[in-house]
């Protein structure tokens, strides 16, 4: 059973950038697709990034936020530039088991507890 753990995240203002980190235990991180999401008041969960061994990102943060993952230290980031007010948000770190990455929230079996971001104007 993986444990997921999120950090980094906090208040900045538009244009700036933060930092959001993961911590995984309990499994062999290797063996599973990672997947950062998102979910602002009032909205559904939203697809922001995943990772294998190759990427993919939601249209609304490609070219700003890079996902990364240090297998030997089982974590993921999701490094988050050039922020706006609409990605404030509560960003989960989510775990998939297999070498498959998704979009879809319900295909991944494992999260975190979710670390706030709040972008001011």
């Amino acid at each position: 059973q993986v444990q997921l753990v999120e950090s980094g995240g906090g208040l900045v203002q538009a244009g700036g950038s933060l930092r959001l980190s993961c911590a995984a235990s309990g499994g062999s991180f290797r063996n599973y697709a990672m997947g950062w999401f998102r979910q602002a008041p009032g909205k559904e969960r939203e697809f922001v990034a995943a990772i294998t061994w190759i990427t993919s990102y939601g249209d609304s943060v490609k070219g700003r936020f890079t996902i990364s993952r240090d297998n030997a230290k089982n974590t993921v980031s999701l490094q988050m530039n050039s922020l706006k007010p609409e990605d404030t948000a509560v960003y989960y770190c989510a775990a998939r088991y297999g070498s498959r990455w998704s979009t879809r929230a319900e295909e991944y079996g494992h999260w975190g507890q979710g670390t706030q971001v709040t972008v001011s104007s």
